[in-house]
């Protein structure tokens, strides 16, 4: 692999060589829905003890570390949007610890807004995707992913936006396995999950450009539909479809999002 990347700075080659990394890339990726499986489980919060511990890894990453949100002296981050949200967290099965959290934000009905219809409603530019297109049902938006500290300690999750789950492409590009940022995937796989079985099959997400050309990386593409605008930092508005999702997915992925679901729906069969 050492002798491909040294390729890869020659001009002539670099094309192919690239090509040839992203082959044994690929092929790694094969193995990690196992790996996932063996140190980790998406656990659906479903009862008030876990939406508590949601509250508190949110806390502990958008109040205490990157000071995003105020402070709470509950210790807990919550808002309006949870009463209609569905959460997940990700639990290291060893340790018995929560290594992270994400929610999926749904709507039934226009009183029930979505976080970037009510907080950002200017950002998506004209004539493109707008959560209006679609059936209120049929909607849904990605929110408040963290990963806390003690689950960021490797070199590759040093970066400060690893707590929200941007992923390191310079390292992760190196294809080693132990690199792979497997819980920041676990919990976007997890939120897929929770859209898809429950046919909110219309997902917006308001986030950092370089998080999306991240996740783009390691095959999920979403179509941005706005310009960055200060929100929590620069963030801009995007969009993905299940048909979306399913077609930029390469197979080793799929197998991670098949396993996910499988426990997702296992543990909580509304969500079907």
């Amino acid at each position: 692999m050492r002798a491909l990347r040294h390729l890869a700075d020659k001009p002539f080659i670099g094309a192919v060589t690239k090509l040839i990394m992203r082959h044994l890339l690929d092929q790694k990726v094969d193995d990690i829905s196992s790996h996932f499986s063996t140190y980790f489980s998406p656990k659906v919060a479903n009862s008030d003890e876990m939406l508590n511990q949601a509250f508190q890894v949110r806390h502990q990453v958008y109040c205490d570390e990157l000071s995003f949100l105020d402070k709470d002296p509950s210790g807990r981050e919550s808002d309006k949007f949870d009463r209609h949200s569905l959460h997940c967290l990700i639990e290291h099965k060893q340790r018995a610890e929560i290594a992270g959290t994400v929610r999926m934000v749904y709507s039934t009905n226009e009183s029930e807004k979505l976080p970037l219809e009510e907080y950002c409603p200017d950002a998506i530019s004209k004539n493109q995707i707008h959560p209006s297109n679609f059936k209120r049902e049929e909607i849904c938006e990605i929110s408040r992913l963290a990963v806390p500290a003690e689950f960021r300690r490797r070199n590759a999750d040093k970066i400060p936006s690893a707590a929200t789950g941007e992923i390191n492409q310079q390292t992760y590009s190196e294809t080693e396995l132990r690199c792979f940022p497997f819980i920041a995937v676990g919990l976007y796989l997890s939120g897929a999950s929770m859209a898809l079985n429950t046919g909110r099959n219309h997902c917006f997400v308001m986030m950092e450009p370089r998080l999306a050309r991240s996740l783009r990386f390691v095959g999920i593409t979403f179509t941005q539909i706005g310009p960055a605008i200060e929100y929590h930092g620069k963030r801009a508005p995007y969009y993905i479809s299940s048909e979306m999702l399913m077609k930029s997915l390469s197979g080793g992925f799929k197998k991670m999002l098949k396993h996910i679901s499988k426990d997702i729906v296992a543990q909580n069969p509304q969500i079907n």
